[in-house]
């Protein structure tokens, strides 16, 4: 199965391929991108992306909100994500889905899970996210807030590790916090809309 991270934005800033290469350039980075036939570097809906050794590491698909594959997307969340806790979270995501305008789906392959690999990934999300604004969302873990703090519950039951979370506080803003994925009474507390006693303040 193709393993998905998404950024949904909420602003449809038309991000230039030469603003990506810049900033992989800046951190000592390169990276060879491929466009679909008939797309320019300034506007474009899909990339290939592979390091100097001509690996494979992902495709980043853009799609807009306002009709077809995104606007089904954000559709389609909508009515998954009310089944999952915190109920604060699922809540507060339901209503921001409506400002999300633009979805860029990072289909992640097997090599882009390499050590040498990896910082291009999270170099190229962090430079659309900075420009597009909004919240994260991972298959099988779950969407984040608009810091970048995980706050709804969708990993498996045998999910271990540390995460950085956030949950909904009284006065209305996130608590964020470090915890243990795999402690069931730290998720059990997570999932109830509480910060977790045992987990790490952040």
């Amino acid at each position: 199965m193709p393993y998905y991270i998404r950024i949904l934005g909420t602003s449809d800033y038309k991000i230039h391929l030469d603003e990506i290469i810049s900033v992989l350039k800046d951190n000592g980075l390169t990276a060879k991108f491929n466009l679909e036939k008939n797309e320019n570097p300034n506007n474009w809906t899909v990339i290939d992306v592979s390091n100097l050794n001509d690996e494979y590491l992902m495709q980043i698909e853009r799609n807009t909100t306002n009709e077809g594959v995104g606007k089904e997307e954000i559709e389609e969340f909508k009515e998954d994500i009310l089944e999952y806790k915190p109920v604060s979270a699922s809540k507060w995501l339901y209503k921001y889905l409506d400002k999300v305008k633009v979805i860029y789906a990072f289909q992640l392959l097997n090599a882009s899970m390499k050590e040498e690999n990896f910082s291009i990934i999270e170099t190229i999300k962090s430079v659309i996210w900075s420009k597009v604004d909004g919240i994260f969302q991972a298959d099988n873990e779950g969407f984040s807030n608009e810091d970048g703090y995980h706050i709804l519950w969708q990993f498996s039951d045998n999910v271990t590790g540390e995460w950085n979370m956030a949950v909904k506080n009284f006065f209305g803003g996130w608590t964020n916090f470090k915890m243990d994925l795999g402690d069931e009474i730290q998720r059990k507390e997570f999932l109830a809309g509480k910060v977790p006693k045992n987990a790490k303040k952040l």
